[in-house]
């Protein structure tokens, strides 16, 4: 009930949001592509799905990768359900993303541990949501220690890093998309 079929994405609009970005002609697309200037306008009209390939193509001539525009390709429709996966195999760490297309908002699930080394800085807002387990996070070179049901609030361009420190952690990470201009310059302290 509520729970409509998985839609395909339709890719089109991302092809053609990022066509129009770099001010670009089909003709120009095809011309870097390989691809006929009727075979990427039905993909742009949703009127053709390209292969793997020849997103791959379309990727290369628009600058960018399949995956990126995978990502910002929009639903087919308003209301997206993402079901829970199984169980996780053997405790390994992994990420899902919880919210698919091209959206204002970003959530992501981490299970068990990452790249405690690796920094991040993010344009935009962040809340970070400690469902299970329990994290230590760095940032602007003060520790913090969250547990189950904490959450931390991160202003755009704060760098931080965090680690798991309890087996079978899970943290929620949920973020203004970096395409949305909701940042602005904020005096630094």
């Amino acid at each position: 009930m509520g729970d409509h079929k998985e839609q395909p994405l339709r890719v089109g609009a991302a092809v053609r949001r990022r066509r129009r970005a770099l001010e670009l002609t089909l003709a120009v697309v095809a011309e870097r592509s390989g691809l006929s200037v009727p075979f990427l306008s039905q993909i742009e009209n949703e009127r053709a799905r390209p292969s793997r390939s020849s997103l791959e193509k379309v990727a290369d001539a628009l600058r960018t990768t399949a995956v990126e525009l995978l990502a910002a390709a929009d639903p087919a429709c308003s209301v997206d359900v993402v079901h829970a996966e199984g169980p996780e195999p053997d405790g390994e760490p992994r990420m899902r993303s919880l919210v698919r297309g091209h959206h204002q908002m970003h959530a992501q699930e981490f299970t068990g541990d990452h790249d405690a080394g690796r920094e991040f800085q993010f344009r935009n807002d962040q809340l970070m949501y400690v469902a299970d387990g329990a994290v230590d996070v760095e940032a602007e070179g003060r520790a913090y220690r969250l547990g189950r049901g904490d959450t931390l609030y991160l202003t755009g361009g704060v760098r931080h890093r965090w680690r798991a420190t309890v087996a079978d952690t899970r943290v929620l990470v949920v973020a203004v998309a970096e395409h949305v201009e909701a940042a602005w310059d904020r005096p630094r302290q």
